[in-house]
């Protein structure tokens, strides 16, 4: 017999017609009552109130993720306070990237399980006291356990923002919804190191949790007097096994694929083979407890959202963007400093731009995608993508900056026409109580692209330079050579998005549809 499922709902409230993302003041005073807590069909326009909650998430899960990519820069004034080593250093991005991996998959019992509001303080809470801990750590270790503090309020954040957009937003307005959410995606990384190099120099490395804190307190404060539910709540229990199996499954993956990169640079005590093989193993055994388990309706991760339509094949065009995305984030800087002589701060500047172009375009696209669905977008960005590959390949110590600017922007349009109406597309095909678990997948499976695009690009570039130098060639010359290496492989995995790409459809879960049917 299927487990019991506890709902709670209140009647809803007032639901006066708003547009999505404009001014909301002409939007009668009734609608700042609750949210409707039913998975009933989304009204044709946000109220006040939903308008104000995503607002608020937004704003949030910016705040979070600009986080998630400040300690770089920040690396080597920690280890000069402290007295570590770079290898340890590299723990406060490691241990944060781990640690996204373990709770990710949680968050779709998590989501039901405490709803929107409890799952949005936990989120904040979390993140704050972690900020706070991080900037009066007296010690490394306790700056490293910040971290993972902060990480797992992040790891809530994202796929409660994607679960809340699709539980209130109308099938026609989700696009330019999802449009903001890619916006913050790609803003908030690409701000992240140009604020903490500005923070860090004029004040210190401590300031930066400083200046993150105020805001990561008052969106806490606003969203426990604003925030409410929008989706049932299910009190399934937590089931132990799961949660054991998805550490080691994720985990494993995770760190062994961050170490394949780093494995090609100097030998490890430990092949990262070992967690890669052991990380597949637990997964296997992760995918067989959660086919058991969804046949009660209580699985840690309901897999049943991969038989909805498009939504397997919109995670894997995601999935194979994230590896080319990620392996420029990580492959471009070496190139600019390492062969072409920039300095960071330049490295940092050229990048800027495609990032934010990125994200302005993110709303735009989301308006294009509710008109024209989601291939007459992937098709023509994926094929930017691959352009930019193919310049980012003829890169050479003497090549000209404007190249590299215009090959980063290139890549950042394409990036912009891909995500939205992937993350769209993937999700709109999911009934309402499967929002949460399709939202968790989804950050689950971007984690792993991160991490296997960053392996595969510093392994080949690595490799490569290092038979190049045995040749006689130059530091510069033989950086240049593997990342030409590199960026070619990109290019030719972005092809296997391409041929997805033509697969994808507009999708919409029929209404009131059983789960997984």
């Amino acid at each position: 017999m299927p487990a019991p499922r506890q709902t709670d709902t209140a009647p809803p409230g007032t639901t006066t017609p708003e547009a999505l993302l404009t001014s909301p003041a002409t939007t009668d005073a009734a609608t700042t009552g609750a949210l409707n807590e039913t998975t009933t069909p989304a009204p044709d326009r946000l109220t006040r109130q939903q308008f104000t909650v995503i607002a608020l998430l937004l704003t949030s899960a910016f705040v979070v993720i600009l986080n998630e990519t400040t300690m770089g820069v920040a690396l080597p004034a920690v280890m000069d306070d402290f007295g570590i080593t770079e290898s340890s250093g590299q723990w406060l991005t490691t241990g944060f990237l781990l640690t996204m991996a373990v709770v990710i998959p949680t968050t779709g019992w998590l989501l039901q399980r405490l709803g929107t509001r409890g799952a949005f303080i936990l989120a904040m809470s979390l993140f704050s006291a972690g900020t706070l801990m991080a900037a009066i750590a007296p010690t490394f270790g306790v700056l490293v356990a910040a971290r993972v503090v902060q990480a797992t309020g992040t790891a809530i954040m994202m796929p409660l923002l994607m679960t809340t957009v699709m539980s209130t937003v109308p099938h026609h307005r989700r696009g330019r919804v999802m449009g903001n959410v890619s916006m913050v995606i790609a803003v908030a990384p690409a701000l992240g190191p140009s604020m903490s190099g500005l923070v860090v120099t004029a004040l210190g490395w401590r300031e930066v949790f400083w200046v993150v804190l105020p805001i990561a307190l008052l969106a806490l404060t606003l969203g426990a007097l604003l925030v409410r539910d929008v989706a049932d709540r299910a009190r399934n229990g937590l089931d132990p096994l799961s949660l054991v199996l998805s550490v080691g499954a994720f985990g494993g993956l995770v760190y062994g694929l961050s170490a394949l990169g780093e494995s090609a640079r100097h030998a490890m005590a430990v092949s990262p083979v070992v967690p890669i093989v052991g990380g597949a193993a637990f997964l296997a055994l992760f995918v067989w407890r959660q086919l058991v388990l969804q046949r009660t309706d209580s699985a840690l991760l309901d897999l049943r959202v991969f038989r909805a339509p498009g939504f397997s094949v919109g995670l894997a065009v995601m999935a194979v963007s994230m590896i080319a995305m990620f392996g420029m984030i990580i492959g471009l800087p070496l190139v600019l400093q390492r062969a072409m002589g920039l300095s960071p701060v330049t490295s940092g500047l050229l990048m800027l731009p495609g990032g934010l172009a990125m994200g302005v375009l993110g709303p735009v696209v989301g308006r294009l995608y509710d008109r024209l669905g989601p291939r007459p977008l992937v098709l023509p960005g994926v094929a930017a993508v691959g352009v930019s590959m193919v310049v980012f390949a003829t890169l050479t110590p003497t090549s000209a900056v404007w190249l590299v600017l215009l090959g980063h922007m290139v890549l950042s349009f394409g990036l912009a026409f891909i995500f939205t109406p992937t993350f769209t597309s993937a999700l709109g095909g999911l009934t309402p109580s499967l929002y949460s678990h399709g939202s968790a997948a989804v950050a689950t499976v971007q984690q792993l692209a991160g991490a296997a695009g960053t392996a595969l690009f510093v392994a080949l570039l690595t490799l490569r330079s290092v038979a190049l130098l045995e040749g006689g060639a130059t530091q510069a010359q033989a950086t240049a050579g593997g990342a030409q290496l590199a960026f070619a492989v990109g290019g030719a995995v972005v092809l296997v998005a391409l041929v997805l790409a033509t697969r994808l459809r507009r999708t919409d879960a029929p209404e009131g549809a059983h789960p997984g049917h």
